[in-house]
């Protein structure tokens, strides 16, 4: 099997194959041999359903950077790395039928994704940024029964989300939650406060975060004048990648968010999903006016 495999792969690399198929494989790691010398260059679509694969390698854009759609369909995997954010091409990703419990940010800033395939898999959250892309226009992640809460940003886009929204005790979860009502969602791991519409001003961190992106992007363009002394090392790598931007005006958020639930059954795409869904719209805020103003219909 091993030597099928190396057969298969290397003649997609002398004839410069744009489709490989290793489908039903029984692999259990992601083949070295797509990942030899300069990979596959010219590959585009990489299925790799029913195998049993845990983790995808850290340089997967490396080596097949010119990866359009990438099909990982029932596998084991539990994570997947930030690096697939460098997959700049990359407009179909499917990773249902897995078992990840987190999301990574970067999946939500592939510029050029269309298609999104996450069910059946054991998330409870998705990040905030999830959807800002326009490209971004169908998102699936039924029946992920612990998920609550969808990102505001995918409303309006083809969302399927039947089996969501499952009851759980917050005291099995390591997660902050929020509530409004009835209504209880999780929210990811990077969020360290939640505001409320009383808030006055925002915490001092939260203040000096925000004003050193924004000194960074309009004069300095190079995060290297901050050096690991001057900020502990968990705030500087934030500072590169915010947990979000607010829903509202855009702002980048790092450290506390200011959220507001709309039940996808009291909006108009209920009816497209006829009571098989409990989930909520989040509303990722970064003060309490921004909270106080967005409107998820307007």
């Amino acid at each position: 099997m091993a030597s099928e495999l190396c057969k298969t792969i290397s003649v997609a690399r002398l004839e410069k194959h744009k489709n490989l198929f290793l489908n039903y494989r029984n692999l259990h790691h992601f083949p070295l041999e797509l990942l030899k010398d300069e990979g596959l260059q010219y590959l585009e679509r990489l299925y790799m359903k029913r195998n049993s694969l845990t983790t995808l390698p850290e340089n997967l854009a490396q080596k097949l950077p010119n990866l359009v759609e990438l099909y990982l369909h029932s596998n084991n995997i539990v994570v997947v790395p930030e690096a697939i954010g460098s997959l700049v091409k990359l407009q179909c990703l499917d990773l249902s039928d897995n078992a990840l419990e987190i999301v990574c940010p970067e999946i939500g800033r592939l510029r050029a994704l269309r298609h999104l395939r996450l069910a059946n898999n054991q998330l409870q959250f998705l990040p905030p940024d999830l959807g800002r892309s326009r490209e971004l226009q169908y998102v699936y992640v039924d029946n992920n029964i612990h998920l609550k809460g969808l990102p505001s940003y995918l409303y309006n886009k083809v969302v399927g989300c039947s089996g969501c929204g499952a009851p759980i005790q917050v005291s099995e979860v390591k997660l902050l939650s929020f509530s409004s009502g009835q209504l209880t969602v999780f929210l990811p791991a990077e969020v360290k406060a939640i505001g409320t519409e009383n808030d006055r001003v925002l915490p001092l961190q939260e203040l000096a975060m925000r004003s050193l992106h924004h000194t960074y992007h309009t004069f300095l363009k190079d995060l290297n004048f901050l050096s690991p002394i001057s900020l502990p090392r968990s705030l500087l790598e934030l500072l590169h990648c915010p947990l979000g931007h607010c829903h509202r005006c855009s702002e980048p958020m790092f450290t506390i968010v200011y959220p507001k639930l709309f039940p996808l059954r009291e909006t108009p795409m209920a009816g497209l999903h006829q009571g098989r869904t409990t989930v909520s719209f989040v509303a990722y805020c970064c003060s309490a006016q921004c909270l106080q103003t967005f409107d998820l219909l307007s």
